[in-house]
């Protein structure tokens, strides 16, 4: 069996599964763990304050939960509280592997990063080059469920945003996870499609909120894009090198870009509004003024905080804003 090694965020996966380790993504095993609240309150017993992020206590009793004895972590362009994380864990004995998104995308820093990665786990250029052709066909394939999103109708955004949040470690296994990919197009393929709801954009981190998607369709509102979720999928760079892969990768990187690259996908998408999800404590939340100031549709930001169904405040503005668009069209 594999040796499982923990990422805290997509990292350049390539290069573990050119080196034949099993990545896992600990913000999904967080999230799907069947007691996710109890992780966050097992990291505050250890004495993490309150007022640190969810997700980073969340990750750090995953992997103590875990068998999991090394962790990738982002040290720049992802959470800026991850570096305190890295030392709790340090102190429990897990080894920590550092990587860092350059803030301007510098292309041989980036080039330096990727180099020491693969440098760490015995691998080279051309058998990460390998993996990344490799994994055209599944990148390929979460595109076209994606595309069947908003030209169809045919996949809710609950079903778009797993299938593309997958991406960032394949649920551990490419092969199993193109498998369940496929069978699931196939299901797609005979669905009728539908287009009567308000469409909606979903901008920002993956939600902690364990059934936002379900009351965005309970209350008109189809989800037509997810933001970061696509970009975890390297859909829009399927047909570059692994760099230049991961200089396009618009997610640790300068807020503009993201800017840019949701407003192309409005336009595309003829999307009516942004819901803007942002986490409690959160450095990214600073950027929330800067996106609805750079966009071209309204914007309603919804904050969570722990792991947990949807408050009834946040339904309540969620529904306001959903009859709001649906009167303006």
């Amino acid at each position: 069996m594999s040796e499982e090694v923990g990422i805290t965020t997509t990292i350049p996966v390539e290069v573990l599964l050119a080196a034949g380790v099993k990545p896992v993504d600990l913000n999904n095993v967080f999230i799907e763990h069947p007691e996710p609240e109890r992780l966050v309150a097992a990291a505050e017993r250890d004495g993490y304050p309150s007022n640190v992020c969810g997700w980073i206590k969340g990750i750090y009793s995953t992997v103590l939960e875990s068998a999991i004895k090394r962790v990738i972590a982002v040290t720049q362009g992802d959470c800026s509280q991850t570096h305190a994380m890295m030392e709790t864990l340090q102190a429990k004995g897990v080894e920590i592997i550092p990587f860092a998104y350059p803030y301007d995308r510098d292309e041989t820093l980036l080039r330096a990063q990727l180099q020491a990665l693969m440098d760490y786990f015995g691998v080279d250029w051309g058998q990460c080059e390998a993996e990344r052709a490799s994994l055209v066909e599944l990148r390929s394939m979460i595109a076209c469920i994606d595309e069947a999103t908003w030209q169809e109708g045919k996949v809710s955004g609950f079903e778009n945003h797993y299938y593309q949040v997958c991406c960032s470690d394949f649920c551990g296994d490419v092969e199993a996870f193109s498998a369940r990919v496929a069978n699931f197009w196939e299901e797609v393929q005979q669905r009728p499609g539908s287009d009567g709801d308000v469409r909606l954009g979903f901008i920002g981190v993956p939600p902690i909120y364990t059934d936002i998607y379900q009351v965005l369709d309970e209350i008109g509102a189809q989800v037509v894009f997810n933001e970061v979720q696509r970009q975890f999928t390297m859909a829009p760079s399927l047909n570059c090198d692994l760099l230049t892969q991961y200089q396009r990768y618009t997610y640790p990187y300068d807020v503009f870009g993201r800017i840019r690259d949701i407003n192309e996908q409005v336009g595309r998408r003829r999307i009516q509004g942004l819901i803007h999800y942002v986490q409690t404590f959160c450095f990214r939340q600073i950027q929330d003024l800067l996106i609805k100031r750079g966009v071209s549709v309204p914007v309603l930001t919804i904050e969570g905080d722990r792991p947990g169904p949807v408050d009834a405040r946040a339904r309540v503005r969620m529904e306001a804003f959903v009859e709001m668009l649906a009167g303006r069209h």
